[in-house]
Parts: structure tokens; sequence; C-alpha cells
């Protein structure tokens, strides 16, 4: 069994409101070159959870942090003018949420981080700031909204 030390929270980088499923990313994975989907989970707009590359297997999903991470990716993110925008439904925000309650039963010392977060700290304050993101993605602050499940 891989040792998770993280648990990153993606968005698909799609408009609100459009259905796509983990078949879409694999699909758009494969066409960048990839073996297939990067994530090991895609939560839809209804709240269904779908399963992508199995947890057993290194993702593709973080540079530098696949190895030791599980990825997870809601689909949307972005508003109808294509800026960044916390667009999940509340069933995706139930779902997201369950899932990684359940994932932190099983990696219970791995941290919950939304994919910006490991963006690098430019400045060197030991603070990576909005000013900072290679990415929006998740396009909310995932770390401060599910930092009680990591308590």
């Amino acid at each position: 069994m891989r040792k998770i030390d993280y648990l990153v929270v993606h968005c698909s980088a799609t408009v609100e409101g459009k259905h796509f499923t983990a078949e879409d990313i694999d699909r758009w994975h494969k066409q960048r070159g990839w073996s297939g989907i990067g994530y090991h989970y895609v939560i839809l707009l209804d709240g269904t959870v779908q399963e992508g590359r199995p947890e057993a297997k290194i993702g593709a999903h973080v540079k530098g942090y696949n190895k030791n991470s599980i990825g997870v990716c809601y689909i949307g993110g972005l508003s109808k003018d294509k800026a960044p925008k916390d667009t999940r439904t509340p069933a995706q925000k139930a779902a997201l949420e369950q899932l990684l309650i359940d994932l932190k039963d099983k990696y219970p010392n791995a941290e919950i981080r939304g994919h910006r977060d490991f963006s690098k700290d430019l400045n060197g304050n030991g603070v990576i700031e909005p000013f900072e993101f290679s990415k929006a993605c998740p396009s909310y602050n995932a770390y401060q909204e599910y930092k009680d499940l990591c308590s």
C-alpha cells in the first residue's frame, strides 16, 4: 500500500452546469499523452462519485506529489465566462465532504489540500498567497474548508 500524505482536491476546469464524467476526463488525459485519468475520484454534478485511477496506482494530478497523494476532482470550477469560480452543487459539496471523511478514515495522517496549495512560495515568506497560485484549482480554499476534518 502506498503511503498517502495528501488528499488533493481539484476541479475539472469546466464551465458551471456542464455535465462531464470520469470517462470524459480519461479521454482528455489520454489526448494529452497520459496513460489515462490522473485523478482517483471524480464528483459529478449530481454528487455521484466515480472512480478514476485505482488508489493503489500513482496518480497524475500534482507534479512532484503524485507518489504520496490521492487526487479528487469535482466537475466544474469555471463560471460561464470561464473565470475561476466555486461552482460546486450542494450534492457535490456533500459527496466531496463524505469522500474526504472516508479517505481520512483510511489515511488518517493525510492532509487535505487544494491543487493550488502546491504552488511555489515565490516571495519566500512561508505562505502561499493568492498572487502566487500557479492555478486557481479547485477555485475555492479547500484547505480552509476541510481543516476541521484534519484535526
